[in-house]
């Protein structure tokens, strides 16, 4: 029995959850998003509350049902709330600025890089920590993994992108002994 996928998704007045055709389409304050539902899964949407079941108890669906219900509270949450991810830029002559809908970095390259925002995430730049927000968390933390993954921090002089709670372990250059 998973643990995870037993929980019941509260939903509040504001949000509306429609499910047709194994896509689940969620409303909210924020936005809309839908996803497709695996076929081993289904749905029982009460009034104030969620619920997610599956269809037999083997191994792979069983992993489905935690999956899944997971996602739909991540949904349910994005809509209502939105989530935050920070990433800080730390290094002499590193910068971040937005020109447009591209957030460009000068990461210590001989050029700058423009990287193109996705369409439902947001930045903010305030001095060396660039601030993305948005509604759909799997898009927001794999925006946030490609920039960190532009220049990733280095063990010496912590030099690089990293995430704003990320912590560097710190290395002893060669001279320390």
């Amino acid at each position: 029995m998973s643990r995870v996928g037993k929980k019941p998704i509260k939903i509040s007045d504001k949000i509306k959850i429609s499910y047709t055709d194994r896509v689940l389409t969620v409303s909210g304050d924020k936005g809309t998003l839908s996803r497709t539902i695996h076929p081993d899964v289904d749905l029982n949407i009460e009034a104030d509350a969620l619920t997610v079941t599956i269809l037999n108890m083997d191994k792979k669906t069983r992993s489905l049902w935690g999956m899944t219900r997971a996602l739909v509270a991540n949904m349910v949450t994005g809509v209502s709330q939105g989530f935050d991810r920070a990433l800080e830029i730390n290094g002499i002559g590193y910068r971040a600025e937005i020109k447009g809908n591209n957030i460009e970095l000068n990461l210590g390259y001989s050029h700058p890089i423009q990287f193109p925002l996705p369409e439902g995430i947001s930045a903010n730049i305030e001095k060396n920590v660039i601030k993305l927000s948005g509604i759909d968390k799997d898009l927001l933390g794999y925006t946030a993994s490609t920039i960190r993954s532009l220049r990733p921090p280095e063990p010496y002089k912590g030099k690089g992108v990293k995430y704003a709670e990320e912590q560097i372990q710190r290395k002893a250059g060669k001279t320390a002994k």
